[in-house]
């Protein structure tokens, strides 16, 4: 009896944990789409502007794997609700803010609290879940991250359609409703009782911020982002209690999946950050009109993810990521080739691409979570975590620079058109990339089979 209360218990924390990341997920986007008026009424640059969501990815991105390894040596329910309160103090002073910096300020206190979601969102599939039922909750949990991405710009707009800017922050207040659920069904379990090497931390934080800041701004931040980087890696190998076992770094299967992971999240970017680009200039759709050719591409995947997660748990990772390729490779030969064809085919094609890149997204925090002991999952979750925001800075920036070259011709054989040959070019490019990283997991399949548990 006490094991079936458990169960129902465990999967009731599941659902409350996937509506917390769809409002993490809504809170990263809201402000994408006003910042004109937030530059118009503080009289701002486009650059400063720009920091009320840069500044909020950044310290989101590092701080998932901060409280990665806080929750491997404290109680993961305490990180939670501290993290949420947080984040509903910073939203409260953002709706009353009246200057530019308490407005920076309360986003990048969000940042801070809103941190220990993805954090926990990886970790509670890992703890409550046996290893034969963890695909199917990390796709369940995912299918926050795909609701939020689908309501973010609809909730945005009609919000500052009917009221002031400032109403957005109210939205993640409503997480506060979840907070009864987390006392009860999060268990009071403590990680290993050793001290956290602050300095060590600290250093990653600076060096993975320094690397993003030569991504989105100046090239001359990696200097600094290496030296922390160096720093880093010598205080791990002299500290007492590293912030990061050096034998981590010695797993050579999960090293190669953050790197897998790497690649598989800089390319997935491309159907986030391009699609309302090219929406817009090769379709040429109204601003209302992208976001309508955006839904169901969401709303597909989270319908599938919990599917995506089945196939990993009763087929195998290995099923699941081929299934992923294959999905990924259809979309970007597809978007390739007909980039200028009707919208509606191209919003099927998305529906394909996005629900290829979210069951991807499966493969990598399962296969990723079986390769960690018990002692590292926090950290080692939280690097994955980390580094798919680094990536996604990373190509982000690159995708940006692409797109401002003119070409005239697609080096897609079966495009010859001349119209959105940019887009085209990048997104054969892409197809290609997916069918090589396919090739080489392929030769590589052996390397993938005694997963470290």
């Amino acid at each position: 009896m006490n094991q079936v209360l458990k169960k129902q218990g465990n999967e009731k924390l599941l659902i409350i944990m996937m509506l917390t990341v769809t409002l993490s997920s809504m809170s990263i986007l809201l402000f994408n789409f006003v910042l004109p008026q937030i530059s118009k009424e503080f009289q701002l640059t486009n650059s400063q502007v720009s920091w009320v969501t840069s500044a909020y990815t950044l310290l989101y991105g590092i701080g998932t794997a901060i409280y990665g390894k806080l929750a491997d040596r404290y109680k993961l329910k305490n990180l939670l609700i501290f993290g949420l309160l947080l984040f509903a103090i910073a939203s409260l002073l953002g709706f009353f803010s009246n200057s530019y910096w308490v407005l920076l300020v309360a986003r990048c206190l969000q940042a801070t609290g809103a941190a220990t979601i993805p954090a926990t969102a990886t970790l509670v599939p890992i703890r409550y879940f046996p290893l034969e039922k963890r695909g199917t909750a990390m796709g369940t949990v995912f299918i926050g991250t795909a609701l939020g991405s689908a309501l973010g710009p609809i909730v945005s707009s009609l919000v500052v359609s009917v009221v002031d800017w400032r109403w957005l922050f109210c939205i993640p207040l409503l997480l506060l409703l979840t907070l009864p659920f987390y006392l009860k069904y999060l268990g009071d379990e403590e990680g290993t009782n050793t001290s956290i090497d602050w300095l060590g931390g600290g250093l990653l934080a600076l060096s993975v911020a320094q690397i993003l800041l030569g991504v989105t701004n100046n090239a001359m931040w990696f200097i600094g982002g290496i030296v922390a980087l160096v720093l880093f890696i010598y205080r791990i190998r002299l500290a007492k209690y590293p912030f990061i076992q050096p034998e981590l770094f010695k797993n050579k299967t999960y090293i190669s999946y953050l790197i897998l992971a790497f690649f598989v999240t800089g390319i997935g970017y491309s159907l986030f950050f391009l699609t309302p680009l090219f929406l817009a200039d090769v379709q040429n759709l109204p601003v209302n009109l992208i976001g309508v050719a955006m839904v169901p591409a969401a709303a597909t995947t989270a319908l599938l993810n919990r599917q995506g997660g089945k196939i990993a748990d009763l087929k195998g990772t290995s099923t699941l990521f081929i299934t992923a390729s294959g999905l990924l490779i259809v979309c970007f030969f597809l978007l390739s080739t007909f980039i200028y064809s009707n919208a509606v085919l191209i919003a099927l094609f998305l529906v394909i691409g996005n629900v290829g890149q979210s069951f991807m997204m499966i493969v990598m925090s399962k296969s990723v979570s079986l390769t960690l002991p018990s002692e590292h999952s926090g950290v080692g979750m939280g690097l994955l975590m980390m580094q798919n925001f680094i990536a996604g800075s990373i190509a982000v920036g690159i995708y940006g620079k692409t797109v401002d070259i003119v070409v005239n011709s697609s080096w897609n054989p079966f495009n010859q058109l001349s119209i959105g040959a940019t887009f085209s070019n990048i997104f054969f490019v892409l197809f290609i990339l997916h069918v090589i990283i396919l090739f080489v997991y392929t030769l590589s399949k052996g390397l993938y089979k005694k997963p470290l548990n």
